[in-house]
């Protein structure tokens, strides 16, 4: 586990840079948070230190946005609006968790069955006696 720290917007996009920067082919990652905690932010980084330059938007509506022009494919679930499981597997999901890519899944615990082994797990929570901008982001 590691656990880190920011302070701003701008950390919580660096961390997430640093984390796209390292990231290897089949890395998926559940990140959870409550709304409005920065997921958007931290995946936009991890876009951004994947090498891609258009811009990343979150797919709550879409379930998967997929971006091509980076070192590695970068795939980003939003599975909130999922109702049947079935619905995963219309998506293709598993093209995406093993295709070669690098993959985000926000509220992962609504897939839980379908997530690899291997996820890692990314907590964003915001600690506000530390200050409004505070978050701790938990990697598991």
């Amino acid at each position: 586990m590691q656990v880190f720290e920011t302070f701003c917007e701008e950390d919580t996009y660096a961390l997430g840079i640093r984390t796209g920067e390292t990231a290897t082919p089949n890395t998926v990652y559940a990140l959870s948070g409550d709304l409005g905690v920065g997921k958007t932010v931290f995946t936009k980084g991890v876009a951004a230190g994947l090498g891609i330059t258009e811009p990343v938007t979150s797919p709550t509506f879409t379930i998967v946005q997929s971006y091509q022009g980076g070192r590695l494919p970068f795939f980003h679930f939003d599975v909130y609006r999922i109702s049947d499981i079935d619905e995963m597997e219309e998506i293709g999901y598993d093209d995406c968790f093993f295709g070669g890519g690098v993959t985000i899944v926000e509220w992962a615990e609504f897939i839980e069955e379908l997530m690899p082994e291997n996820t890692i797990h990314i907590r964003i929570e915001k600690d506000l006696s530390r200050g409004p901008d505070m978050r701790r982001i938990t990697f598991e």
